[in-house]
Formats: C-alpha cells, sequence, structure tokens
C-alpha cells in the first residue's frame, strides 16, 4: 500500500473514545475491505448476548451461576436490589476503612500505623492488584504493597524477609474466595508464623477478601480478624479487580478508586455501542477472528510503550487465556479453541525478540499500547529538539513501521494520559472483548475445567506422597529405587511420580528422606533416615 492508501485507512479504521481518552488503530491489520462486513451479523449477535448477561442470565451455565462483574462499576444495572445494594455498601466500606487505616484510626496490635500493605492471593486474586499496584504507584503513597501469590517457599522467605523489621506495622489481606485455595492458604500459614515469631497475634493484623460462609469466612470470624469483605460466586476471579479484590488494595495504597470504577465504567458504555467501527472492544473482538481464523491460530503479543504497563501482558494472559482457551464449545463439541498471549514491555523487547516477530516465524500479531503523556513534568531534552518520551515515542512507532514493512500484523491502542480513569478504562476494554470475543466462538469464557483438573491431579500427586513416606516409615532400613518402592507399594504404574516425588523430598530436610545417586536415575536409592 502507498503511504497515502495507508493514511487513508488510519483514519477510515481510527476508533476514538473521547470520554476516556482513547483510540484504537486497526489499520495495520491487513483484512480485506469485506471483512467487518462479513463480522456484522456474529457481532450483533455478540452484542445481544452481552446486554443479556448484564441483565443477570445465567451466563456460566456449567456453574450455573450469573456473570456480573459489569454491575461493580454500575450498581444500577444489577438485576435485583439486594445485589445494588451489596455492591454500594462494599465500596461504601472499602472507603471508610481505608480511611481509618490512614488516618491512623484502625492501628496494629502495638498501637503503630500501618505503614506496609502485604496481599496473600493466587490469580485474579493478585495478578490484577498487582497491576492496579504497579500501574499507579506513586512515590509518597501511605502504604508500600507488597504480594505473596505462590506457594513456592522461597518466594515467600524473600518477600517476608523483607518485612520482617516493618511486620508491626504491616496490615495483611487475604483473599481467597472459597478459603480453600492452597497457593493463599499456603501462604497465609507461613505469614501467620512470621507474626507468632515476632511475638504478634496475625488476627490483629489481617482482613480477609472472601465468600460468606467459606472456610476463609469462619477462621476470619472465630479468630476475630480486622475485618471481612466480600466475594461473590457471580464474580470470576479474572474479573474480580474491580470489586473488594482489588479496590481494598489500592484504596489502601491511596489510589482513587472512584477514578477506577469511572473509567471503568465510562468504557462499558462505549463498549455497548451498536456500531462497529465506533466500538473499540468491538473491534479487538473482530481483529483477534481475524488475525486467528476464529481459531486462535496465532499468538497476540501485547506491547506496552510504558513502565507502569509492565504487568499488563501478564494480567492479559490469565483474562484472555483462562477464559477463552477451552476444549469444548457451548454445545459439547471438540474444538480446542484459546488466544496465546505473549509481551513485555517496549521499548526494552527492541533489544529481545522483537527481532524474531520482524524475520521469525509470522504466527503472531501484536497488539502495542502507547501513552501520549510522558510524565507529570516538562522533560528535559536528551537531544537536540528530542527528549527521553520523543524517543520511546520514535521507537514505538519504528518497531509499528519496520513489522509492517515484512508482513507483520499490529494493532495500536493509545491513552491521552495514565492515570486510575485510564487503567479502570483499559481493564473494562479487555473484559468485553473477551466477552464478545467467546460469543463469536461459541464458548464459556467464565468456567475453568482445565484449572480444576490441574488441582485434582496435584491432590492425587499430594495423597501418592504420604502413602510413599508412611511405607518408608514402616520399613526404616529399608533402601530401594522409585521402581521397587512403587512395585511394593502396588503403584507400578505411578513409578515416575513416586521417583519425582522422593527425588524433590530428599532435596529437603523437611520428611528426612535419603538417597544414594546410583549411576542412572533408575538406580538411586531412597530411603527414610529415621522415625519422627
Amino acid at each position: 500500500m502507498s503511504t497515502i492508501s495507508l493514511w487513508k485507512r488510519y483514519t477510515h479504521y481510527l476508533c476514538r473514545v473521547p470520554p476516556i481518552g482513547l483510540t484504537l488503530d486497526i489499520s495495520r491489520m491487513m483484512f480485506g475491505d469485506g471483512f467487518l462486513e462479513s463480522m456484522a451479523g456474529p457481532m450483533t449477535k455478540a452484542l445481544a448476548a452481552m446486554k443479556q448477561i448484564e441483565a443477570g442470565v445465567e451466563a456460566n451455565v456449567d456453574e450455573k451461576r450469573m456473570v456480573g462483574h459489569y454491575w461493580l462499576r454500575a450498581p444500577q444495572l444489577a438485576p435485583s436490589a439486594a445485589i445494588r445494594t451489596e455492591i454500594e455498601r462494599t465500596i461504601t466500606d472499602i472507603k471508610a476503612f481505608s480511611d481509618q487505616v490512614l488516618a491512623g484510626r484502625i492501628a496494629s496490635q502495638l498501637d503503630d500505623g500501618f505503614y506496609v500493605l502485604l496481599v496473600i492471593g493466587v490469580g485474579g486474586s493478585a495478578l490484577g492488584p498487582q497491576f492496579v499496584s504497579d500501574a499507579l504507584e506513586q512515590v509518597g503513597d501511605p502504604m508500600m504493597v507488597r504480594f505473596i501469590d505462590n506457594t513456592d517457599p522461597d518466594g515467600i522467605d524473600r518477600t517476608l524477609g523483607e518485612l520482617e523489621e516493618t511486620l508491626s506495622q504491616t496490615l495483611t489481606v487475604v483473599i481467597s474466595k472459597s478459603g480453600g485455595t492452597k497457593e493463599t492458604r499456603n501462604g497465609m500459614l507461613e505469614t501467620a508464623e512470621a507474626y507468632r515469631r515476632a511475638g504478634l497475634d496475625f488476627a490483629k493484623h489481617t482482613v480477609a477478601v472472601t465468600q460468606s460462609g467459606s472456610a476463609l469466612h469462619r477462621q476470619a470470624d472465630s479468630e476475630g480478624w480486622l475485618r471481612t469483605f466480600p466475594m461473590w460466586d457471580w464474580v470470576g476471579g479474572r474479573t474480580s479487580v474491580l470489586s473488594a479484590v482489588g479496590l481494598l488494595p489500592a484504596a489502601l495504597q491511596g489510589i482513587d478508586i472512584d477514578a477506577l470504577l469511572a473509567g471503568a465504567r465510562v468504557c462499558d458504555e462505549a463498549t455497548r455501542s451498536e456500531d462497529l467501527l465506533g466500538n473499540p472492544a468491538a473491534l479487538l473482538a473482530a481483529m483477534w477472528h481475524y488475525a486467528g481464523n476464529g481459531r486462535g491460530e496465532r499468538n497476540l503479543v501485547v506491547l506496552p510503550y510504558k513502565d507502569r504497563l509492565a504487568l499488563f501482558g501478564k494480567y492479559l494472559q490469565q483474562l484472555l487465556m483462562e477464559s477463552l482457551g477451552k476444549q469444548l464449545d457451548r454445545a459439547g463439541r471438540q474444538v480446542h479453541q484459546g488466544l496465546t498471549v505473549y509481551g513485555n514491555k517496549g521499548s526494552s523487547d527492541q533489544h529481545s525478540f522483537a527481532q524474531q516477530l520482524r524475520e521469525g516465524p509470522n504466527d503472531f500479531f501484536v497488539t502495542f499500547i502507547n501513552v501520549f503523556r510522558d510524565r507529570g513534568e516538562r522533560s528535559m531534552p536528551v537531544d537536540a529538539d528530542v527528549t527521553t518520551g520523543d524517543y520511546l515515542h520514535a521507537f514505538w512507532h519504528g518497531t509499528r513501521e519496520a513489522l509492517y514493512e515484512n508482513g507483520r500484523e499490529s494493532i495500536t491502542l493509545t491513552l491521552d494520559r495514565l492515570d486510575a480513569r485510564a487503567i479502570g478504562a483499559l481493564i473494562a476494554l479487555f473484559e468485553r472483548a473477551v466477552g464478545l470475543y467467546a460469543e463469536l466462538i461459541d464458548i464459556n469464557a467464565y468456567h475453568q475445567p482445565g484449572v480444576e483438573a490441574g488441582k485434582k491431579a496435584a491432590d492425587s500427586l499430594l495423597d501418592l506422597q504420604r502413602r510413599v513416606l508412611a511405607y518408608l516409615r514402616a520399613h526404616p532400613d529399608h533402601r530401594a529405587t522409585a521402581e521397587q518402592i512403587a512395585d511394593a507399594m502396588q503403584e507400578a504404574d505411578a513409578v515416575e511420580a513416586v521417583y519425582h516425588t522422593l527425588a524433590h523430598a530428599a532435596a529437603n530436610p523437611d520428611h528426612k528422606i535419603t538417597h544414594v545417586a546410583g549411576m542412572t536415575t533408575t538406580e538411586t536409592k531412597f530411603g527414610i533416615a529415621g522415625r519422627d
């Protein structure tokens, strides 16, 4: 295409949403003139389905649940007065609680103020709050925020070690809908032990965000935790960031949660539009469908040209891949749908994987995120008439052009500035795009059977571990290979799992497993040092 035709294509397909300072440019996606017309009918049906979801239909039919994350920023849309009241009351309670904490009226056990916030969660209970915290962190925030988001002992030690001197001034928020999520539970138990070792009462420093009646809710009540905030079964973890899951940590950090909610609410209004060229979420969903032939055949590379958006790709990985990665469609047919998400940030990645993007396999399309406002104050020149922000802008433009010249497709999403309102809009934009795309490909975006399968497999391995340890304790003088132990336990089909279990146990002092390495893996012998 000539430069003129590209300019005309840019101006024709540019989607502008002035109320949230957002534009979406799809001109570097190489769809033909008739593509969007061909999507008009399916998209009309998808938008109608979204209206039904917002009205409260049982959209997550597999789990028999409504899907209500859109109500979080517009409670008046909730299908019942009770739900509306709950949402509004929760927001009011979050503001009141955070105000009391930040004013020192809610203090720690030693009557110190709370100056550190430790958030314990996993998946959607951590990724959303982490993204918002990192994107909107400012020098002088009233609380420093840290996260435990895994059951990695070394990672837990690293975080708790960093907080050792300030633990008495640390407010901990434990986030788990059921209270049974093992990663969160384990992080909570280790954190509680750290408080105990410091001579502190964990309950006097801790808040729960959980579903009413859950195991975590019961524990918080019985132990007298500072406060409990609700999670609802109609909000999935990956779409929970604008519930108490994300709003409570944000408010405690000093972030304007009203602006977060307002940005999402205004974006929701824009993305309900039936005008495809004026609806950025519909255009995103259409481009995903075009790029991957409705089958996710190309990967989505997310490149935000802003350090504050470095975690956005990680956040989108869960939102898109957990929502869209499904084996079956809603009719039960095997479809193996999905949309793989990669990415970190520009311009750093121009010095890493951008080389492959331009000259390697053409198995992707890029979504650039560009922010016009560089910083709050005027920038110094680093070259004649050029600032650091000018360089960043030029690197985005140059990478976009270099990819296009080599037949690589991209979308550019531009924000006027990055603030709480813009972050709320970004969250809402991609939530709506996921919902629309799921309708186009006819899958349930709101359940996660693959995640549950992984949890069941982990439980099975832990049960095997208990039986292996019991067997070795019953035979304290026995030294045998994994295969011999599996045979003796009548677990021959699980010999690899037995080996991995014993190899891990032998590398740690917890279970007193010893081993003698053989010349090969199959010759390594395991035993137990003695009875517990």
